[in-house]
């Protein structure tokens, strides 16, 4: 009998109708039967797997193996069984309710001999709504690296590993971690590869989010997590040394696995469940979260784990729940840096370090955004002059010099739509703002009005009111929203001879936009009128 070229191992617990879908995508891989093998352990289902993967053992017999046992609580019991009787060159593991693309270990297979890779990564999409991040699968790479920013974002086992590198490393699964078992076992097998390489242009896998969200991950509670976690980073620890690379695995914990504990539900969990979460974090940030890797993480992130790091559970509710309801905190400025108000700033019961809040190399333009309106607006004129007397509220507060409104023609780049705002290039070149600006402290203490006297100019223009502040660094424009105000009237003003018209309007995104122009405009002629109907028409057809 010939060896196959790669060993499938589907460990199963109650995951029909899934399971038939997955079994199928199998059994059709253009691989073909005879370089195929399937090694599928029943861990104790009580619904109609275990006959499901029966039958297709009785119709592809030398291809499907299965195997019975008592319920282990997780994957890594029957996935270990399931090693122990793996042949192929190379093992692959899948979900028993996700399914593969049909050309996927073909593709896989053959990208690890043509670059003697030790581990594979096919793409994976989510599907039902299940979120799988895209960022590694951007191009084909033949030698990707572990620390890299993106492969700790995706530790799962749903790779092509060489099972002489398994074998090896005596890598197996640990059997008393029933969340992320198989985090340990990809990343030491990372470590020890020669070469990890990614397939991006073929879809391999499809990761199922299953309608009853009974996957394991989506069902494990804070605490078990908590302990989880702890397990996967000791056990790396000991594979990584201190430093860069250990940072670069570890970024991926602080932001996927422990953040997700102090998220919004940490607030109506119980007294005794917070207190334990918040010492499982302090143990895990004392011995793993380095000031680089601190630094590297999202201000909102970063404030939140040294409140729990230093135990102050009150306020770390009281940052949760108010951004939760209010949003964001605004940014005090001072010297040139930026620090987040959440509770615990600047506390002299808690004595965290200002950096703990600071925004450190984090663009924040939908944070800005988010806290910039207008408060009002109205035409101030003396003769013929006319004035955009306006004040508007931005989320900012402290040294608030550098916050000005400007008129700027043009529209906001297309990036900027979903943030609603942008951080100018660092080489940028404003001219100095026209007009008189205030700034004052609101009456909550959260947030700067500015004040703003800008005059006009009698000419024809289309024109949105931006804000422009300095924040760490650097200059942010955030155009003005003005919904649900009411805008001032129409004014003509300039001169009996030659009057001109200014109107303040909202356009389609909320924006607050300022037209001036002649109000009698010159007539054109009938063929001027024409040329210009027919360059439109045309411009349209090339459309």
């Amino acid at each position: 009998m010939t060896t196959p070229d790669v060993t499938v191992v589907v460990a199963v617990f109650n995951t029909m109708p899934y399971l038939t879908e997955c079994l199928n995508s199998l059994v059709g891989q253009s691989i073909g039967l005879d370089r195929l093998e399937v090694v599928a352990v029943d861990d104790g289902s009580t619904d109609d797997s275990g006959a499901e993967l029966d039958r297709f053992a009785e119709r592809y017999p030398g291809t499907v193996k299965v195997l019975h046992q008592p319920n282990s609580g997780g994957p890594a019991m029957p996935s270990n069984r399931a090693l122990e009787l793996a042949t192929g060159r190379y093992v692959y593991f899948i979900g028993s309710d996700d399914y593969l693309g049909e050309e996927a270990l073909e593709r896989m297979v053959t990208c690890a001999d043509t670059n003697d890779s030790d581990v594979v990564i096919g793409k994976m999409v989510g599907t039902n709504g299940r979120y799988v991040r895209q960022s590694l699968y951007k191009a084909n790479d033949s030698d990707v690296s572990l620390y890299g920013p993106e492969l700790p974002f995706a530790l799962a086992n749903t790779k092509l590993f060489r099972r002489d590198l398994v074998e090896r490393y005596k890598l197996r699964f640990p059997e008393d971690v029933p969340v992320g078992s198989d985090q340990p076992f990809t990343i030491e097998a990372c470590v020890r590869a020669r070469k990890i390489s990614v397939v991006a242009d073929y879809t391999c896998y499809y990761a199922v989010k299953r309608g009853d969200a009974s996957n394991i991950t989506y069902r494990a509670d804070h605490l078990a997590r908590l302990r989880c976690t702890g397990v996967i980073m000791d056990h790396a620890a000991g594979l990584i040394e201190a430093g860069p690379n250990r940072d670069a695995v570890f970024k991926r914990h602080f932001t996927w696995e422990l953040s997700k504990l102090i998220q919004d539900d940490f607030v109506g969990l119980d007294d005794e469940t917070k207190r334990d979460i918040c010492a499982g974090v302090t143990r895990l940030a004392d011995t793993y979260l380095t000031d680089p890797l601190s630094d590297s993480l999202p201000v909102k992130l970063r404030a939140r784990l040294r409140l729990a790091q230093r135990g102050a559970v009150d306020e770390l509710c009281r940052a949760i729940s108010e951004e939760a309801e209010h949003g964001a905190p605004p940014f005090h400025l001072e010297d040139g840096r930026a620090f987040a108000r959440y509770p615990g700033f600047r506390d002299a019961g808690l004595e965290l370090p200002d950096r703990c809040f600071e925004l450190v190399g984090e663009i924040v333009p939908g944070r800005l955004a988010n806290k910039t309106e207008l408060i009002e607006s109205e035409w101030v004129q003396n003769g013929e002059e006319l004035a955009l007397a306006l004040t508007v509220r931005v989320g900012v507060v402290g040294d608030t010099g550098s916050a000005v409104v400007r008129l700027v023609e043009g529209a906001m780049p297309k990036s900027a739509d979903k943030p609603r705002a942008r951080r100018l290039p660092d080489k940028h070149d404003l001219p100095p703002a026209q007009g008189e600006f205030t700034r004052e402290t609101a009456s909550d203490g959260n947030s700067t009005l500015v004040r703003a006297l800008i005059p006009l100019a009698p000419r024809k223009a289309k024109r949105g009111v931006r804000v422009f502040v300095d924040v760490a660094g650097g200059t942010y424009e955030i155009p003005v929203r003005g919904d649900g105000k009411p805008m001032p009237l129409a004014r003509r003003w300039h001169s009996e001879v030659d009057p001109y018209r200014a109107a303040a309007h909202l356009n389609t995104k909320g924006r607050v936009v300022i037209s001036t122009g002649p109000l009698h405009p010159p007539k054109t002629s009938l063929g001027s009128r024409l040329r210009s109907r027919l360059t439109g028409a045309m411009r349209s057809k090339r459309k």
